[in-house]
């Protein structure tokens, strides 16, 4: 059973910066894809960004395409978002995944999810 961990959200400025992480036990990097998804209120959960077990191949959401950028930490056995350039819309709860990816960006390809860090961007 793979557990997922997320940490780093908080309330920050339009404009500032932050980096969440999932720290996954087992061998979630070894053995999946993994991803950030976020879910506003209201709205439905929506993809923000993916990588490729193999490679590192990453891929994101035009919204934050420039702005966000994932990296792994094979050391650490996790996965971090660093977020830049924040606007009030990336408000939401933000939770990371891990599972075959296929496709990236549709929740139901992810079987293992973290319960989520709540990420609060003021205007």
């Amino acid at each position: 059973q793979e557990e997922l961990v997320e940490s780093g959200g908080g309330l920050v400025r339009a404009g500032d910066s932050l980096t969440l992480s999932c720290a996954a036990s087992g061998g979630a990097l070894r053995t999946h894809a993994m991803a950030w998804f976020r879910q506003a209120p209201g709205k439905e959960r929506e993809f923000v960004g993916s990588i490729t077990r193999i490679g590192s191949f990453t891929l994101y959401n035009d919204s934050v395409k420039g702005r966000f950028t994932i990296q792994r930490d094979d050391e650490q056995k996790a996965i971090h978002l660093l977020m830049s350039s924040l606007k009030p819309d990336d408000t939401a709860i933000y939770s990371c995944a891990a599972g075959s990816g296929v496709p990236m960006t549709d929740p139901t390809s992810w079987a293992y999810w973290g319960q989520g860090t709540q990420v609060t961007v003021s205007s």
